[in-house]
This record gives structure tokens, C-alpha cells and sequence, in this order.
């Protein structure tokens, strides 16, 4: 039943990580590349270097964000309910727990 109750919590827990996630990269863009929007790909006044280097910094950001908030979704899950609602449980390894 918790897992049924899960599923649309953490896609919303999802969404609203993607938007900070999004808002993150445009602060750091902003600082590192000196301008308010990264180069999109088919840009042609950008060189490869820029386009490929926004590319990587957006998805370590992004990926660090879901990485974050998935595992504190599922902390929270844990510390409300009791259920791990990934692979395994807390209980199963010292360094894993929440």
C-alpha cells in the first residue's frame, strides 16, 4: 500500500527537484560563463569547447539534484512509515542508513 502512496510522491518529489535542478544550473552558468543563458548546441557563434562544457556542468548538476532528492524521499519514507521504498533496507548495511 505505501508503495501505491510513494509512486506519485516521488514523481512530484521528481518534478520539483528538475526545477531546482534547472534553477541551480543557471545560477552556476551565470558565475562561470558570465552570461544569463547557457549556448544551446546549434548555436554556430559557439564553439564546440562552450557547448560541450554546458552540456557536462547541466548534467552532473542535474544528476547530483535527483540523486538527492530521491534518496531524501526515500529517508522520508523510511522515517514516516518505516519502509524503504528502494532496493533492500537501511537495516541491511551500516552505511547506507538514512
Amino acid at each position: 500500500m505505501i508503495k501505491l502512496l510513494y509512486k506519485p510522491v516521488s514523481i512530484l518529489v521528481s518534478v520539483l527537484g528538475g526545477m531546482l535542478a534547472g534553477a541551480i544550473f543557471k545560477k552556476v552558468w551565470k558565475l562561470a560563463g558570465h552570461e544569463d543563458e547557457a549556448p544551446k548546441a546549434t548555436d554556430a557563434r559557439r564553439g564546440w569547447r562552450e557547448v560541450l562544457l554546458a552540456a557536462a556542468l547541466q548534467g552532473a548538476i542535474f544528476a547530483v539534484v535527483k540523486a538527492a532528492v530521491d534518496r531524501g524521499a526515500a529517508a522520508g519514507t523510511w522515517k514516516l512509515t518505516g519502509f524503504w521504498p528502494g532496493d533492500g533496507t537501511p537495516e541491511t548495511s551500516e552505511e547506507a542508513r538514512p
